[in-house]
This record gives structure tokens, C-alpha cells and sequence, in this order.
């Protein structure tokens, strides 16, 4: 996605698109657990994504309580309340747990004081059995080091069933099918765009008998295969991630498109 707007444009954007103005973009760094990436800067405009903890946003403009840029893992423009941000960090983990306490003292009997959610990063040192963090000390067991990845993203993408679908959500509080395989794929190392049109570049086209972990592509929609019959997919349908047969999803969606399954295709 290009950061462009009628009054203002991506610096990095000048020798290609014309724009009254031109912003050199700040890096910042998400604070919050996790924040509402919005089509506009208001608290009832369609929720676009969600930028988690630790993860990177580059402000271009801020007015009224309101930065506008775009996520650094995945280039995704919108709207995101200035307060979610500051200064940013260099994460030295990963959650890989659901959810992970934040404690305030190394120890599982202090207070948990927040929680951060699958696929936040963080920044600190291992003590004992917690990694050390500005925000407070989170179990070495909810965490891995950001460099090491998961080898299965259905595997990943499994620990979310029964998630609620979450239009925008890429959390277990909440999640939508291209933020599912978003996170299942960037848990294991694979760089993805947010949108289910956006993903169907990743990997190669597939014609033959499918198997875990292939990505099928529907109108507006998209899924993993758990293995050649059935889907794991985030889905309004039944409003929470969940697997079912393929050959299920294929009959509820044919009375609307005439082919509904546009693309499978394979990461490796």
C-alpha cells in the first residue's frame, strides 16, 4: 500500500506521486497490547488492522489525537490513536503463547498487570525463568527469541480455534482470516501482506492434490489447509476460527459465486 492522501504523501513516494506536501516518516513503536489500525481518525471508522505490542508504525501526520502512516511489518496504511505510540524499540522475543502475563515481579504469584497477545514483541534479558522488559517481566515460556521461528503456521494457526472472528483483528481476541494466516506464517518466518488479495502472491499456484498448509483463496476470503480435506480459516460464517471440510466452505459459498475457490497456492 502507497501512504498517499489528497494534502500529504510518503516522502520515500516524491519521485513517483505528486502530493501538495511530502513527510519523511517517523518510526514508532506500538505501547499499548495492541491498538486499532482505522480507515479515518475517529473511534467509529472501519477497523483496518491491528498493530500489536512492539510492533513498528511510521507516522506521517498527526492531528487531533490521531497518527497516520503505516505499519512497518506489512507497509498497511491507516489511522492509529497517537497515544498508542512512542519511542521504538529493538524486540529481542516474541509471544508465542496465546496470551502472555505481564507480571510485575519475576515470580507467578505477583500481580499480572497486563497480558500481551500472540505475536507482540518485546525487548529484554533473560532473569531466571522471566525475560526482564520495561513494561514488567513475562515467563520465558510464553516467549521465544525473535529469531528462532515455529515450522508449522497450521500448527500456529490451530492454538487460535475458537478465537472470535474480528473484522480488522489479528489477536486472540479477535482475529479475521488474512490476519489468521498472517500471524500463523510471520510466526514462522514468512513475511506476509495483510489482505487476502494482497496474500495470493505468496508462494507458487497449485493444480494438484492439496496438503497442509496450502492456502486457499475464495471471494474476499482465505483459509490454510490442515491437511487435503480440511480448512482452518477465520470466518464469518460461523464467527470464530474453526475446521471444517473444504468441500463445506465450497458448498455455502457456490450459491453466490459461480467459482468459488479463485487460487490454491503453496509457500514451499
Amino acid at each position: 500500500m502507497c501512504a498517499v492522501r489528497q494534502d500529504i504523501a510518503d516522502l520515500e513516494l516524491a519521485d513517483r506521486i505528486f502530493a501538495p506536501h511530502y513527510a519523511r516518516a517517523e518510526r514508532r513503536g506500538c505501547l499499548m497490547p495492541f491498538a486499532m489500525v482505522r480507515s479515518a481518525g475517529d473511534v467509529g471508522a472501519t477497523a483496518v488492522s491491528q498493530l500489536l505490542f512492539g510492533e513498528d508504525f511510521y507516522v506521517l501526520d498527526i492531528s487531533g489525537g490521531w497518527a497516520w502512516g503505516y505499519c512497518g511489518h506489512d507497509h498497511y496504511v491507516g489511522y492509529i490513536p497517537a497515544a498508542s505510540l512512542d519511542v521504538a524499540t529493538e524486540p529481542s522475543h516474541i509471544v508465542s503463547a496465546l496470551s502472555a502475563p505481564i507480571f510485575s515481579q519475576p515470580s507467578i504469584k505477583a500481580p499480572a498487570i497486563d497480558a500481551l497477545p500472540m505475536g507482540a514483541r518485546v525487548a529484554g534479558q533473560r532473569e531466571g525463568d522471566f525475560v526482564a522488559c520495561p513494561i514488567g517481566y513475562v515467563h520465558h515460556r510464553h516467549l521465544r527469541a525473535l529469531a528462532d521461528h515455529d515450522s508449522d503456521p497450521v500448527a500456529v494457526a490451530e492454538r487460535l480455534i475458537g478465537t472470535p472472528y474480528l473484522w480488522g483483528g489479528r489477536t486472540s481476541n479477535g482475529i479475521d482470516c488474512s490476519g489468521l494466516v498472517q500471524l500463523a506464517l510471520g510466526l514462522c518466518g514468512v513475511t506476509s501482506p495483510r489482505d487476502s488479495d494482497q496474500q495470493r502472491a505468496i508462494g507458487k499456484e497449485i493444480d494438484g492434490d492439496l496438503r497442509r498448509g496450502d492456502l486457499i483463496f475464495f471471494p474476499g476470503h482465505v483459509g490454510l489447509m490442515v491437511d487435503g480435506a480440511r480448512l482452518i480459516h477465520a470466518n464469518a460464517y460461523w464467527m470464530s476460527v474453526t475446521i471444517e471440510p473444504l468441500g463445506d466452505v465450497v458448498t455455502r459459498l457456490q450459491p453466490t459465486y459461480e467459482r468459488p475457490i479463485l487460487a490454491r497456492r503453496r509457500i514451499a
